[in-house]
């Protein structure tokens, strides 16, 4: 006899959908997502869509009507509940469109829980279409499979992430002037903590100075290089979860 074959398969579409998921509680999608089940998949009722909600975990959904403008789906059976998230932060500078775009994806690829962008001196973005960067984030996530989201704050400057920065948090800046090495501080910081990095053109000086004074942070050095500020995101990101996040196995 042949086989059964895997339900769902594994070339079903994958979305995130905005409403909280229940066995046999329909789910209505609309706008772009009804036009890419419709139309670039081409859905049929009966086909299977994986469904996620950032907040039970991972659906395995059937399509029960496609329409004009939107899809119904039904949820079925939950195949993952949603993913631990180690408790990091990533607090960037703005960026560049396209950079921060990178910045965005690899944040959400890497399973950072949060992302607080940050507007200083030097930066030479001072805004960011919120919709549209959660959207990249949606689409890394469902291209990697993940059942989380970060949350994602609006830009705020840098003296007011300073000034409400909660004491419970560790800050680990960062600085291109240097200072202890990355591996050996993120290796010891226990509980909450976040990564701050840099714009194109780095910090200034009085920024430097204000950060340094923090009861919360530690300044790190991520090597002898000189990095763009995409690159030091990822870079210390990457550092963080091998030596003290999920990489490593620890509990988090």
């Amino acid at each position: 006899m042949p086989a059964t074959p895997a339900w769902p398969p594994k070339s079903a579409p994958r979305l995130f959908v905005g409403s909280r998921l229940a066995e046999r509680q329909a789910v209505e999608v609309d706008g772009n997502q009804a036009h890419y089940l419709a139309r670039v998949m081409r859905v049929a009722p009966g086909d299977a869509v994986v469904l996620c909600d950032d907040r039970t975990g991972e659906w395995a959904a059937r399509v029960v009507a496609v329409g004009k403008r939107a899809v119904s789906l039904e949820p079925v059976e939950m195949l993952r509940p949603r993913e631990a998230v180690p408790d990091l932060w990533l607090c960037p500078a703005l960026l560049k469109k396209d950079r921060f775009d990178l910045v965005l994806e690899k944040a959400t690829e890497l399973g950072v829980a949060a992302i607080r962008p940050v507007i200083t001196r030097r930066c030479v973005a001072d805004k960011l279409n919120l919709d549209r960067a959660r959207a990249v984030t949606v689409e890394a996530a469902e291209q990697c499979a993940r059942t989380a989201l970060p949350a994602l704050e609006a830009p705020v400057s840098l003296d007011a992430l300073l000034r409400g920065w909660p004491e419970e948090r560790a800050l680990l800046f960062a600085d291109e002037a240097g200072g202890e090495p990355a591996a050996q501080v993120f290796a010891k910081t226990l509980g909450p903590a976040a990564i701050l990095t840099g714009p194109e053109g780095g910090f200034d000086d009085a920024e430097r100075a204000a950060i340094r004074a923090h009861p919360r942070s530690v300044a790190v050095t991520l090597g002898p290089r000189i990095l763009r500020g995409e690159t030091a995101a990822i870079a210390a990101l990457s550092v963080w979860m091998a030596v003290a996040g999920d990489w490593a196995g620890a509990e988090t």
